[in-house]
């Protein structure tokens, strides 16, 4: 969840696209250089320990667009496969 939030941040689409589980990864992800992430808080987990092969992650991610400030809330829904944790929806 971190690392996909820090791609967000630097606008690095291609390791969004690798982390996205191939079930619904999208062809192709255009990202606004215009939005600014600057924060970002794990609200809760279920699931997604050392054992798991899913998990899902509440977080809030707060930005800036054209001056103003905005947030996206969330709950994100994970899978591991060969110990590689993917993105696979919103919940």
């Amino acid at each position: 969840m971190r690392s996909r939030y820090s791609a967000f941040v630097v606008g690095d689409s291609d390791y969004l696209l690798r982390t996205h589980h191939p079930s619904t990864r999208p062809a192709a992800l255009d990202l606004d250089p215009n939005i600014r992430w600057y924060r970002l808080d794990i609200l809760g987990r279920t699931r997604g320990g050392v054992l798991d092969t899913e998990g899902e992650v509440e977080f809030r991610a707060s930005y800036r667009f054209d001056g103003e400030a905005g947030s996206q809330h969330e709950r994100s829904a994970f899978t591991r496969d060969r110990g590689t944790w993917s993105y696979v929806s919103a919940v």
